[in-house]
């Protein structure tokens, strides 16, 4: 079995960990970088700390208006497609390396494995939202991390080769929570364990949106205490714009894009974490720490339910009552039981 791997962004890097592995054993892998994550920070470090094999092929793609980035990953990726001729182009999540590679082996009628299938925010105007959709209604095997997600392919009549097989994220927090125990970023940042907040901010809904995110800063200034944030280079580019001083913000540390295993160690330790990224949210989960989220709807629905989320959106009064507040979970095994690799790797190797 030959399957070419799609990468482009972080979450596909941490999920790719286990899958490549398990794959790796016994059938051929060929990973496409698209490079829409080009930042070293955000990319080269994954590759090295998650063991990840060396991409096969690096499009260099960069940044772009979502058509010009998706139109050029597109023609790139049906090229070596054409070329390695495999028996399945494997897709991951909802980002627009995701679409390209989703359109490119769909024209070609190679057979689409979106993993992370089935997530809706019911938001439109999320470029995400977009992507997920389009590449689950032209995939042929779809597997689901959740129940909920299962269902909203129902409800859009997908049922067809449609698994609920669990989180691979879930089995790369396994994997490496013993390797990120020894990390030393807490130390050489002052800090212990939940005595800090962790923040991360990247996505456009907030960041192209001066009131969104004046309204989340002026939170962050409010909040006492000492609050880290590892800045994405397009959010500290977009303030810079806007002509934001983050020194003027008590007690934040404002530091560089950190590797995977740093951000697990953060995310572990921390007394809660302010987030607008679906992976901070179940990574958050994964390793019980409370979490609040800076939107007005997250895919993530069972987070939320479990107590262990709170969503907030953008207003400063509901994010600073949501940080006083006290946020109860047991934190029970929704996203599967750490197997979730193997489960998908056996499934395709018994449909060739």
């Amino acid at each position: 079995m030959k399957i070419i791997t799609i990468l482009g962004a972080r979450p596909q890097f941490i999920k790719a960990g286990p899958v490549s592995r398990e794959i790796r054993k016994k059938h051929q892998e060929i990973i496409i970088h698209t490079g829409q994550h080009y930042d070293a920070n955000m990319s080269d470090i994954f590759f090295e700390e998650l063991n990840i094999p060396k991409p096969d092929y690096h499009l260099n793609v960069g940044s772009g208006s979502h058509g010009v980035q998706t139109a050029n990953m597109l023609i790139s990726i049906e090229e070596i497609i054409l070329k390695e001729k495999p028996d399945y182009v494997l897709v991951y999540g909802d980002t627009n390396s995701t679409l390209a590679g989703s359109l490119a082996a769909s024209k070609l009628h190679i057979p689409i494995v979106h993993i992370e299938a089935g997530l809706r925010s019911f938001n439109k105007k999320m470029p995400e939202e977009v992507n997920r959709i389009l590449t689950d209604h032209v995939s042929e095997f779809l597997f689901c991390p959740t129940d909920t997600a299962v269902k909203n392919l129902k409800d859009e009549n997908i049922t067809h080769n449609v698994f609920n097989v669990g989180d691979v994220m879930y089995d790369a927090v396994i994997y490496n929570q013993d390797i990120a125990d020894s990390s030393t970023l807490l130390s050489e940042l002052g800090l212990t364990k939940d005595d800090y907040y962790l923040i991360t901010v990247h996505r456009a809904e907030n960041t192209e949106d001066r009131d969104r995110i004046t309204g989340i800063l002026d939170a962050f200034a409010k909040v006492e205490g000492t609050k880290v944030w590892p800045i994405h280079p397009r959010t500290k580019n977009k303030l810079a714009s806007y002509g934001i001083n983050l020194e003027s913000i008590p007690g934040l540390k404002v530091i560089e894009p950190i590797g995977y295993l740093d951000m697990l160690a953060l995310e572990k330790n921390a007394k809660k974490i302010l987030t607008d990224s679906g992976g901070v949210q179940k990574e958050a989960y994964f390793v019980k720490t409370p979490c609040v989220t800076l939107r007005d709807e997250t895919e993530w629905v069972e987070t939320v339910e479990q107590g262990a989320n709170i969503l907030v959106g953008a207003d400063s009064k509901r994010i600073v009552e949501a940080v006083q507040s006290l946020c109860e979970s047991n934190y029970p095994p929704i996203f599967g039981d750490g197997n979730t690799s193997e489960k998908i790797v056996k499934l395709l190797s018994e449909a060739k």
